[in-house]
C-alpha cells in the first residue's frame, strides 16, 4: 500500500513539474476562474455618456441586448396598473400589474449601470404599491424607497453590481396578496461581455393564483386569501392567463435555431419543475446566476427565483413548456407551446407528435367559441348552437384521444359515441359518464365493452353541459341539450356504476 502511494505521489509530482516547465499539452483547456468577483467587481466606475432610457417589453418579448462596453445611467419607467383581465376563457380576475401585464415588463441593463427607477401608480388604482428588485443591493431591494400611493410617482436609484437574472415584485403589505395578484417580473443584468448570442429570446414567468371559484368557473373571480395561505392554488399559469402561450399565441422558432428562455417564478408559493417536452436544455444558468449546467431535462425554479436556458431546435413540431408537477400542467393551466417550423429530420426523430395528445383543448388555435358561450350564458342568450360550438372545442381536448375525433371510439376498447343506441336510450347518460365515469360491462350498438372510464369531474358544470350538448347533436345522435343546472344536479347524484378512476 505504501509503495502504491509513493508511485502515485511521484507521478503527480512529475505532472506538476511538466506543467511548471511548460512541458504539458498546451492544447488542454484551462479552467476558468471559478470566482466571478460578485458585487466586489461590479462597480465599474461612474456612468459614461448620455442617459439611456431603458427599452422595456411586455411578455413574452425580450428587449435587445444593451450592446455597451461601458456603464451608463439608465432610466427605467414603470407604471402600476390595476385592471380586470381574463385568467381563462370566460373567467376574469382583477390583476395588479407592473406595466399592465402579468408578468410585468422585462427590464434589461448591464452590470455596472446606475439605474434610475421611476415607479408611477395610476390615479385609478385602489391600493398603494412599491417594488422590490432582487437585483438591487440595499435593504428592501428598493421597496422602502418606492412606496407609492395612487396618483403618485416615486424615484430611486441603484447600481447593478451583480450580473444575473432577477425577479422583482411588489412588497407592500400584505405582500403575498400583492404577489398573488400578479405583481412580479424579471430584470436581466447582463455581464460586461453580454449574453452569448442566440437566434430567439423569450420571457416566460410562472405564477400561482387563488380564486374563490373552482378551476375554470366562469365570471369575475375574487382573490381567496384562505386558499393562498393554505397554498392550494386554483390556477398555476405561465404569463398570467391559461392559454397565454398556446394556439395562435404560441412561441415561434425554426429548426437549426437556438432559443433562449428567460424563465421566472413569481410564486407566491410554489416551486416550479420547469420542463420542455421533447427538448433537452443544452445550457441552464441555474438560479439565474452566472454559471451554467449542461444537458438538463428539468430545472427547479424556486418562488422568487429565475433561470436562463438555451436549446437548439433540430426537429419541427410543437414543444410543450410545462411545470412537471404534472397535474399543474393539465389541470391548473401551467402549459405553453413553442411551435418550430422546418424540414423533418427523420434521422433524429421518426415523426411529428400529435399536438392533441399533450395539449388537450389547447391544441385548438383558440377557444373563442367557449368564451362566446360564456358571454351568451351570462346574458341569458345561450343557444344550442353556442353550446355545440363550445362543446366541440372542449371535446377535442378532453375526450377525443379515447373516443376519437369523430366519436368512432376504439374497437373492443372504447365504445363509439357516434350513432350510439346507448346514448339514444337515455341522453342523460352522456353527462353522467362525464361526471362520474363508467365501470362495468356496457353494450353499445350490439357490441360489449368493459373498460373503465375515469370521471372528468374537474370540468365545470357549463363545460359538462356544452360537451354533452355537442355529443348529442353530432354523428347521428338524437339531439337535445343539457343545461348547466342539469349538470349540477347530475354531479350531486352518484350512480351505482360510477368509476373511482382506476
Amino acid at each position: 500500500m505504501a509503495d502504491r502511494f509513493r508511485t502515485w505521489a511521484l507521478a503527480a509530482a512529475c505532472a506538476f513539474a511538466l506543467v511548471a516547465c511548460g512541458g504539458a499539452d498546451k492544447t488542454a483547456p484551462v479552467a476558468k476562474d471559478a470566482d466571478s468577483g460578485g458585487s466586489l467587481k461590479g462597480d465599474m466606475g461612474p456612468p459614461q455618456g448620455p442617459d439611456i432610457k431603458a427599452v422595456v417589453t411586455a411578455p413574452p418579448m425580450v428587449p435587445p441586448a444593451t450592446g455597451r462596453k461601458t456603464p451608463a445611467r439608465v432610466i427605467v419607467e414603470l407604471d402600476v396598473v390595476e385592471k380586470e383581465m381574463p385568467i381563462s376563457e370566460g373567467v376574469t380576475y382583477t390583476f395588479w400589474t407592473f406595466g399592465g401585464t402579468v408578468p410585468g415588463s422585462f427590464i434589461r441593463v448591464r452590470q455596472g449601470d446606475t439605474v434610475v427607477f421611476h415607479l408611477r401608480n395610476m390615479p385609478d388604482s385602489k391600493m398603494p404599491h412599491n417594488i422590490d428588485l432582487h437585483g438591487v443591493t440595499g435593504p428592501g431591494g428598493g421597496a422602502a424607497s418606492s412606496f407609492t400611493a395612487p396618483g403618485h410617482v416615486s424615484r430611486f436609484s441603484f447600481k447593478a453590481l451583480n450580473a444575473g437574472l432577477y425577479v422583482y415584485h411588489c412588497a407592500t403589505a400584505p405582500v403575498g396578496m400583492h404577489v398573488a395578484n400578479g405583481m412580479y417580473g424579471l430584470i436581466l443584468v447582463e455581464p460586461p461581455e453580454g449574453m452569448p448570442p442566440v437566434d430567439r429570446e423569450y420571457y416566460v414567468m410562472q405564477g400561482d393564483f387563488y380564486t374563490t371559484g373552482k378551476y375554470r368557473e366562469k365570471g369575475l373571480q375574487p382573490f381567496d386569501m384562505e386558499k393562498a395561505i393554505e397554498e392550494h392554488p386554483t390556477y398555476v399559469l405561465f404569463n398570467g392567463m391559461e392559454g397565454a402561450l398556446t394556439g395562435d399565441k404560441a412561441l415561434k422558432a425554426n429548426t437549426n435555431e437556438t432559443v433562449r428562455l428567460y424563465v421566472g417564478n413569481g410564486g407566491p408559493n410554489l416551486v416550479s419543475s420547469f420542463h420542455v417536452i421533447g427538448e433537452i436544455f443544452d445550457k441552464v444558468w441555474f438560479e439565474g446566476g452566472t454559471r451554467y449546467n449542461e444537458n438538463v431535462q428539468t430545472t427547479l425554479i424556486p418562488a422568487g427565483g429565475a433561470a436562463i436556458m438555451d436549446f437548439h431546435v433540430e426537429v419541427p413540431g410543437s414543444y410543450m413548456l410545462v411545470d412537471h408537477s404534472i397535474f399543474r400542467a393539465f389541470n391548473k393551466g401551467a402549459l405553453a407551446v413553442l411551435k418550430a417550423e422546418g424540414a423533418e429530420r427523420k434521422d433524429i426523430y421518426s415523426g411529428k407528435e400529435v399536438d392533441a395528445v399533450y395539449l388537450g383543448d389547447r391544441a385548438q388555435p383558440s377557444l373563442a367559441a367557449v368564451e362566446k358561450a360564456t358571454e351568451a350564458a351570462s346574458t341569458g342568450a345561450l343557444t344550442v348552437e353556442d353550446q355545440v360550438k363550445a362543446g366541440q372545442a372542449l371535446f377535442a381536448g378532453t375526450c377525443s384521444t379515447c373516443h376519437q375525433p369523430e366519436g368512432q371510439g376504439m374497437e373492443g376498447v372504447f365504445p363509439p359515441l357516434a350513432k350510439s343506441d346507448y346514448i339514444a336510450a337515455d341522453p342523460k347518460r352522456v353527462p353522467n359518464a362525464i361526471l362520474h365515469g363508467l365501470v362495468g360491462k356496457v353494450t353499445v350498438n350490439g357490441k360489449d365493452y368493459n373498460s373503465n372510464m375515469p370521471p372528468m369531474n374537474q370540468l365545470t358544470d357549463d363545460e359538462v353541459a356544452n360537451i354533452s350538448t355537442y355529443v348529442l347533436n353530432s354523428w347521428g345522435n338524437p339531439g337535445g341539450h343539457v343545461t348547466k343546472e342539469e349538470a349540477a344536479a347530475i354531479r350531486a347524484a352518484k350512480p351505482a356504476n360510477a368509476s373511482e378512476g382506476h
